[in-house]
């Protein structure tokens, strides 16, 4: 499930009096505000690469990093709503619970906090329906992304940094940044942090692929509303579906909700007009009131989209090389709001050559391979799309696991 959920996709509605600006246009002020310790790639496939110890010391770093988003939430004043109540998935068939008890019982394995609650107990926390029970993790915060980035960018600006928006960079590495109009500029270190855009670059074409993700929200909610859906502890929630869905109450008191469903487009395309699919906005909308019957007649307000970068074995890093003084960190799949909290503060003691527990991580100068070339790519990504909503259709009219399940990993690496 795109390593299980995305904290990084497209934005929140934003509240009254913010101005456009081009930091956080995409994927870090417009995402689904899960601030998470999830992790697209498997412990056990990191522990194959890297070891039990170094995969243990990887996930305890990622649930620190939940925690230090709120602490300097708290110390810089940013005014993100950050609020640390856990994430809930619920399990709504048969076929769901079978894999919902399994990645608690795994997830214990791993020491990574999650518990399996029965029906009662999860319909306390979310008013879905149908649900056989869910799996329950405190390693997860809320955010608002959009106040999140604006409230980094003054941050950065009050300790004398500069932040320059509205320019355009042609190619970037060895000490220099070349600009769309051809002008350059030399630099004691250059990161490329570009994500979904990564293969806009020369040179990077194949690395990740931009995979769309949609989302609606609906009006504000009464308090008689609330008290029949639920996430009084401000839970982000989703299901145990091949199909990623992801939601959270808002700052405002919203329900803001996306999921995958969007095509990918031709040799990694990113435009505008891929931004909004009525269709897939059609169906997020439907699902959300599926999900939830307290939301029948609500009315949906926002409607919104963008890309995120996958790599081709779902698996984030880190890289840093001396010699050219240029670093990258991204392929987030979507867990992006404390991955790249992380991805910076291990770049920073890259860059100034210290070694430290965070540049021992196994993320730490992986490199993934290279996507297919065309159209090789865009059958295998879209026929994936294709094979999510086909198990999921399987597991609706069955109520046992999808036959094909399994293909998707496959056709994926199985990375995820």
């Amino acid at each position: 499930m795109d390593g299980v959920l995305p904290a990084a996709g497209p934005a929140l509605p934003r509240r009254a009096g913010h101005r456009g600006r081009a930091r956080g246009l995409r994927a870090s002020g417009r995402n689904g505000g899960w601030v998470s310790a999830l992790w697209p790639v498997s412990p056990d496939v990191l522990a194959a690469r890297s070891g039990r110890e170094a995969t243990l010391a990887h996930l305890a770093a990622l649930r620190d990093t939940v925690d230090e988003v709120g602490r300097v939430d708290a110390e810089e004043g940013l005014g993100s709503g950050y609020t640390k109540g856990g994430t809930l998935v619920v399990a709504r068939t048969p076929a769901q619970e079978v894999r919902a008890r399994a990645e608690a019982e795994h997830g214990a394995s791993w020491g990574d906090g999650t518990v399996w609650l029965e029906a009662a107990a999860a319909r306390e926390r979310l008013g879905a329906n149908p649900v056989r029970g869910a799996t329950f993790n405190p390693n997860c915060a809320r955010v608002q992304p959009r106040d999140l980035v604006d409230g980094l960018a003054a941050a950065v600006r009050r300790r004398g940094g500069r932040v320059v928006e509205g320019v355009r960079v042609g190619r970037a590495g060895d000490g220099v940044v070349v600009l769309a109009d051809g002008r350059r500029l030399s630099a004691g270190a250059v990161v490329l942090a570009t994500e979904g855009w990564t293969p806009q670059l020369p040179g990077h074409e194949r690395a990740v692929i931009p995979v769309y993700s949609l989302m609606v929200a609906t009006e504000v909610l009464s308090a008689s509303q609330w008290a029949q859906v639920g996430l009084a502890q401000r839970e982000v929630f989703a299901d145990h579906g091949h199909m990623v869905i992801y939601g959270q109450r808002t700052v405002d008191d919203r329900i803001a909700f996306g999921g995958r469903g969007a095509p990918y487009h031709l040799g990694s395309t990113i435009s505008p007009a891929f931004d909004h699919e009525e269709r897939v906005f059609a169906s997020l909308r439907s699902t959300l009131t599926t999900l939830l019957p307290a939301l029948e007649g609500v009315r949906f307000t926002h409607a919104w989209g963008g890309p995120l970068g996958i790599p081709r074995d779902w698996h984030p890093s880190v890289t840093w090389d001396p010699a050219t003084r240029t670093g990258r960190a991204g392929g987030y799949v979507g867990d992006g709001v404390a991955a790249t909290n992380l991805a910076g503060r291990t770049l920073a003691d890259l860059v100034l050559g210290r070694s430290s527990a965070l540049t021992e991580l196994p993320w730490v100068g992986h490199r993934s391979p290279s996507w297919e070339p065309e159209p090789l790519r865009w059958v295998g990504v879209n026929a994936g799309l294709q094979l999510a909503r086909a198990e999921d259709a399987e597991e609706a009219r069955t109520g046992r696991p999808s036959r094909v399940a399994g293909l998707l990993g496959r056709l994926t690496g199985g990375g995820h």
